[in-house]
């Protein structure tokens, strides 16, 4: 009894928290893809915790195991949409979850009647949950190098390996045939454990989120070389070490180092002679970029916009124009320049050369855009 009173306290706990996770993001009338699969991924730990608890009516596993099934899809889908600054939804992401859904419903419907065909089943449930998670994994050390918003960098590594830890938990006692997460097992306890861990790291993302503030007018005027600008800053704001953003222009606007073919943060940081983290810093609280590659893209895109709009470069090939400004393909090229423009790079040079030629100036400039 005493071991069941803890488990039951902890899902409790979980419970509660993953509760005002959800409560405080509606307040707070946040939108967004990362947001409502926060909410979702927050509903389904809340479910997950009372449907695993001890004791948990057997008579509700038909319907309950199909829906919890499937949340390790709406896991990876946070997953992207939280680290991936670039993903979006689309309607085959919802058709995967309902897919889920369906097969597991076959599966427990199907359980009485040929519990060999429903045990395969089951097998094969499993797999998919050991794939999700390991793209989930996978998303994770994708885009870590790149991200450069410290707080995300600092707690995706622990939420994510829990989670996926505890998605594995599952899906090897599915092909074990172990009663580790079974609803009503004895040995939940390791499980509910895991859920209070989870809760807590994602309570302390939530809670520890600062309001997101725009690059102030000083920091911009230092990036820019404009001196009269760095007197502009408002009181309390702290500006990021001019010098090394007034470095860091230079080797962007000048040196024009965005167009060497794979370079990373660190090649960077090392031709700037400062630590990695400190660079990260200075792009992200000083000039508002959350992702590396937003960053070099934004220049790179620029630089492709000044060829584009050359007319003496009319027949110079698009993918040239592209792998010139330090883009490694066209597929990510057309997919950043659409996003940042509106238009495809077809469409934007069609457009500039029609234009007279004093409409066209898309000169490299620095952009304000929000801290993470």
């Amino acid at each position: 009894m005493g071991l069941t009173a803890i488990d039951l306290g902890l899902r409790g706990a979980t419970s509660g928290v993953l509760l005002l996770i959800i409560l405080i993001a509606l307040l707070r009338r946040a939108t967004g893809q990362q947001v409502l699969l926060g909410i979702a991924m927050c509903a389904g730990g809340i479910f997950y915790a009372i449907v695993t608890a001890p004791n948990f009516p057997k008579m509700a596993w038909w319907w309950t195991l199909p829906i919890l099934s499937a949340q390790p899809a709406v896991f990876w889908l946070w997953a992207r949409a939280a680290l991936d600054d670039d993903f979006v939804l689309k309607r085959w992401h919802g058709a995967l979850w309902l897919s889920i859904v369906a097969y597991g419903f076959v599966i427990t419907l199907s359980w009485a009647h040929w519990p060999a065909l429903a045990g395969a089943g089951g097998q094969v449930l499993a797999l998919a949950t050991l794939v999700l998670a390991l793209a989930a994994a996978v998303q994770t050390v994708k885009t870590w190098r790149a991200d450069l918003v410290a707080r995300r960098r600092r707690l995706r590594l622990a939420m994510l390996a829990i989670n996926v830890v505890l998605i594995a938990a599952v899906a090897v006692a599915g092909f074990a045939a172990i009663p580790v997460a079974v609803p009503g097992a004895p040995g939940s306890l390791p499980t509910a454990f895991g859920l209070f861990a989870v809760a807590m790291l994602a309570g302390l993302g939530a809670f520890a989120t600062q309001p997101a503030a725009a690059v102030n007018d000083a920091t911009a005027a230092i990036a820019s070389g404009d001196a009269r600008g760095a007197d502009r800053a408002p009181a309390g704001r702290v500006i990021v070490d001019p010098i090394l953003l007034r470095r860091l222009d230079h080797l962007m606007t000048v040196d024009r180092t965005y167009r060497q073919e794979g370079l990373a943060i660190g090649a960077l940081a090392a031709r700037l002679d400062v630590p990695e983290h400190r660079l990260r810093q200075a792009i992200n609280e000083g000039l508002g970029y959350r992702n590396f590659n937003a960053f070099l893209n934004r220049y790179r895109i620029e630089d492709a916009k000044l060829a584009l709009s050359d007319a003496t470069q009319r027949e110079v090939p698009v993918l040239t124009i592209a792998m010139d400004a330090g883009f490694q393909s066209i597929g990510p090229f057309n997919r950043a320049f659409k996003a940042e423009t509106g238009v495809t790079p077809t469409e934007f040079r069609r457009e500039a050369l029609t234009r007279p030629e004093t409409d066209c100036d898309p000169g490299i400039s620095q952009p304000r855009r929000e801290i993470g």
